[in-house]
């Protein structure tokens, strides 16, 4: 099985602050398997560290009300381009992120409230028939 990851469950430092989300289950989960690395904020130009984002009514913006939509868009569709080209067969993506988030986000007011919801690149993971599991749920 070919399996897209989040590049930040795998301990890469591609987080916003510079850090990552190395999860230790995500890893045991993935052994024996092709795996394929992706930070679709990265794909799309983003830095690292970069100012956190969070979905506000459709648009990705940093808390300072900067749009970073095309960013995200930007990152997720290409990032979609290498899940179509490797052919993979599921993608395990970091929980609440922006682009990744695949049960929750965060509600764009940069208060930590969660609501129902999936990241740009999830979304567009899912739309195109991929099988999306949050990093949690392993």
């Amino acid at each position: 099985m070919k399996i897209m990851v989040s590049a930040c469950l795998l301990g890469d430092n591609v987080k916003y602050n510079g850090g990552n989300n190395r999860h230790e289950k995500v890893l045991e989960y993935i052994k024996g398997h092709e795996v394929v690395p992706v930070c679709p904020e990265m794909l799309g130009g983003l830095p690292v560290p970069r100012a956190p984002g969070e979905i506000q009514d459709g648009i990705v913006r940093n808390e300072d009300g900067t749009s970073v939509d095309y960013e995200y868009r930007t990152g997720a569709a290409q990032a979609l381009e290498i899940a179509e080209s490797e052919r993979i067969d599921m993608a395990i993506l970091q929980s609440r992120s922006p682009s990744c988030g695949v049960n929750q986000i965060y509600d764009g007011s940069f208060t930590g409230r969660k609501i129902k919801g999936m990241g740009v690149f999830a979304r567009l993971l899912s739309e195109k028939g991929y099988k999306v599991v949050d990093a949690e749920d392993i």
